[in-house]
């Protein structure tokens, strides 16, 4: 049985990813969920408003919350995670900020996951530091004019991805901050990215608590639901909670079998947003 009491929000670009997208909000409703998150719905960094309006309007009209979203990282599941310091596609990143803040604007979603990007053959890697740190600090402006708040995350899986401890994040972070006085660039805390890059999850936890905007949770290893895996994510939530953190923990977990019976582990009654009010 959980021990904390904080809201959870789903992730819709992992999970029931067997509907088409714009079916998930609803299907995240009806599995008993208030909030959904998503990493950038559509395949190019400024898609045409009509599929941007399509979009919104499966989120409004499932009656759900959007409490996240991520700007275009690029080609996914080809291998891209996030062009924020890719030199030759910073400008895609650029156009998509106003594009992804806007959508957060009609949704009342304030938090903005930028994936940094992985090293790129060729260019200099304090270079592509450099220009990340002016991209995030573009994207923070952006975000700070409906108050909200840019998220830096550590990713496993990602060879040339060069952020794996928090430390890696912090670091990026104080970088803008240092940059820019942007206040408003924060640590995505994803336990389970954390755990399998070997980081210390509750020491991060202890001592980078209050520069936390989001959580996201999986088992580990295996990225599976809460409980099929080894950590123990109850009490780490529960130390979060503990240190100060109240935001949302989204599920960004691999289901086995369909979405919306992986839920076996979260009682109903915990899962809608006002079970925590």
């Amino acid at each position: 049985m959980s021990t904390h009491h904080l809201p959870y929000t789903v992730n819709l670009s992992i999970l029931f990813t067997e509907l088409p997208l714009l079916e998930r909000p609803a299907a995240a409703k009806a599995a008993g969920f208030d909030a959904v998150e998503f990493w950038w719905p559509h395949t190019v960094a400024v898609p045409e408003d009509k599929d941007v309006d399509g979009f919104v309007r499966a989120v409004r009209d499932a009656g759900v919350q959007l409490t996240g979203l991520n700007f275009f990282a690029g080609d996914m599941p080809g291998g891209d995670r996030g062009l924020v310091s890719w030199p030759a596609r910073s400008a895609e990143f650029r156009d998509n900020i106003d594009v992804t803040v806007a959508i957060g604007e009609q949704l009342g979603c304030r938090a903005f996951n930028a994936l940094y990007g992985n090293r790129v053959e060729g260019a200099d890697p304090a270079e592509q530091d450099a220009l990340a740190a002016e991209n995030l600090a573009l994207a923070a402006e952006a975000a700070q004019r409906i108050g909200g708040t840019v998220l830096v995350e550590p990713v496993s899986g990602a060879p040339a991805y060069p952020l794996l401890t928090a430390a890696d994040a912090i670091g990026v972070i104080d970088r803008v901050e240092r940059a820019s006085g942007a206040r408003n660039v924060r640590f995505l805390a994803d336990l389970y990215h954390l755990a399998v890059n070997g980081d210390d999850v509750a020491g991060v936890i202890a001592t980078h608590a209050k520069r936390i905007g989001h959580v996201q949770i999986a088992d580990a290893p295996g990225r599976g639901a809460p409980g099929s895996g080894g950590l123990d994510l109850d009490g780490l939530l529960t130390g979060l909670e503990a240190a100060g953190y109240d935001g949302w923990v989204g599920l960004e977990y691999k289901a086995q079998g369909p979405s919306a019976d992986s839920f076996g582990w979260l009682p109903r009654e915990r899962r809608g947003s006002t079970a925590h009010a």
